[in-house]
């Protein structure tokens, strides 16, 4: 008899998360709450903590955002000078507090927590071996697959351990892992997502955004590297390197939207990029118009290059509700269109009348933006030109960002023209992949960005299932 597949993996893939680490403070809990206050952008599903004091490991993890789940009797119970934290979007798992991370297990005598940020491209295909091989799973989450890689390599060390099971998987992955008595930091060798070390005093602290650090007075040491394993214990950071070396490929997404604009990731401050490509822009669009709005806070950066490069004003004429999430990140497209008409409002006296230009950093689905543009129109704006600080995303993400299968993105079945007409625009620019590309600092051939959603070159092949998931739906 053949049993089917119990868990739902393929369909359920979404947006990354966001991941800090400590190790030597009196009060790694705290700690790692502000980290994750900092970083609360790429994930608002769940948070979670978990905290070693040298003996075992206790951890609290619940649905929603960090100040929800955390407070002051939580956090006190978290006693520990090594703590592992986690803010989640489900990227493979769906969203529900078993999924919620970090990860938790006692085996062999010894505690291991381990958060992930990132996507396993062969994730169904390892499980699906491991419960052949008898394995149990507690989640749907690829991080519990990567837990169970480790274990049955402990045998060896842990060192070699980790390197034998991350040789088995293949996708993005920035892992933070923590025992008892060890804090370890893991980039994937293509370096996909970001992953930071830095130092407060004498504690050292890893994180996937360096605003983390700003908020708790770290400073930046330096990137973790693509194909690094950092261990970091008493004796202070050691790396090894256990995987052949490969092209960086890093997430040029980040740049144009996940990270925080007062951040550094892949070594470039993403509030200086972002300003770039609207730079750029005003040398590829000329437009004729009154002002420049952006859809905030998105599109914020990015206005105001091409406002000072165009030499048009630049207003704010959009207020958002900043007691609102981010939409692109909504588990549902109900809660997205919802979240839209309460997120943002125009100042109808400012824009009635008038020529708009409008900067979005991208049109993912098209439906957010039709929304916002046919409320522009009510409001008597004259015309609405919109540029996009990206190229046409054509082909769907399977390394960690919500828009994993094609039929998700309007540029996969529209030309230009045809989404300016759905979206009910008077014109519709995107940036060029040139212009993107020049904005974050790689002028080459052999740029070290992930581009595929642009250009459907995939730097990881993707397994038969995932493909069919990916590209056919």
């Amino acid at each position: 008899m053949v049993l089917p597949d119990p868990v739902p993996y393929l369909p359920s893939r979404r947006e990354e998360c966001g991941v800090f680490g400590v190790f030597g403070h009196e009060d790694a809990a705290k700690l790692t709450y502000f980290g994750l206050y900092a970083l609360q952008h790429r994930g608002q599903e769940s948070a979670g903590i978990a905290v070693s004091d040298g003996g075992c490991i206790k951890e609290h993890k619940g649905m929603g955002l960090v100040s929800e789940v955390f407070g002051e009797e939580t956090l006190d119970a978290l006693k520990g000078h090594l703590a592992v934290g986690h803010v989640r979007y489900s990227t493979t798992g769906s969203s529900m507090l078993s999924n919620a991370q970090p990860f938790v297990v006692f085996h062999g005598h010894e505690y291991y927590a381990i958060a992930h940020n990132g996507n396993l491209v062969n994730a169904y295909e390892l499980r699906r071996k491991l419960e052949a091989e008898g394995a149990i799973f507690r989640t749907t989450m690829d991080t519990e697959v990567v837990m169970h890689l480790i274990a049955r390599n402990l045998k060896y060390g842990l060192d070699e351990a980790i390197a034998r099971a991350l040789d088995q998987v293949r996708g993005a992955y920035s892992l933070i892992m923590c025992t008892r008595d060890k804090l370890i930091a893991i980039r994937d060798p293509h370096g996909f997502r970001p992953l930071c070390l830095g130092k407060l005093g004498d504690t050292f602290v890893v994180a996937s955004e360096t605003c983390a650090f700003d908020l708790i007075e770290a400073h930046y040491i330096r990137d973790v590297q693509p194909g690094e394993v950092l261990i970091i214990d008493h004796n202070g950071p050691e790396s090894f390197f256990p995987f052949d070396t490969a092209e960086p490929k890093y997430c040029i997404f980040e740049l144009i939207y996940f990270a925080r604009p007062d951040s550094s990731v892949f070594e470039q401050n993403v509030y200086l990029v972002r300003k770039k490509l609207g730079n750029l822009m005003a040398k590829e669009y000329r437009i004729d118009a009154d002002m420049v709005l952006p859809f905030p806070d998105s599109g914020n950066y990015a206005a105001i290059g091409y406002a000072q490069a165009s030499g048009l004003p630049f207003e704010m004429g959009i207020i958002r509700n900043h007691y609102v999430g981010r939409t692109f990140i909504q588990p549902s497209q109900a809660m997205r269109t919802f979240a839209v008409r309460v997120k943002l409002n125009p100042v109808r006296e400012l824009i009635r009348g008038k020529r708009l230009v409008l900067v979005e950093d991208s049109i993912i689905r098209g439906t957010t933006t039709k929304t916002r543009i046919h409320t522009l129109r009510q409001a008597g704006a004259k015309e609405l030109h919109l540029l996009v600080s990206c190229p046409p995303h054509r082909f769907p993400c399977p390394y960690g960002i919500d828009f994993s299968t094609k039929g998700e993105l309007i540029a996969a079945r529209k030309s230009v023209e045809e989404i300016r007409d759905f979206i009910g625009l008077d014109s519709l620019g995107y940036l060029s992949l040139k212009g993107l590309l020049r904005a974050a600092g790689s002028m080459s051939r052999n740029h070290p960005y992930c581009v595929a959603c642009f250009t459907g070159e995939y730097a990881i092949p993707l397994e038969e299932e995932l493909r069919k998931d990916c590209l056919e739906r």
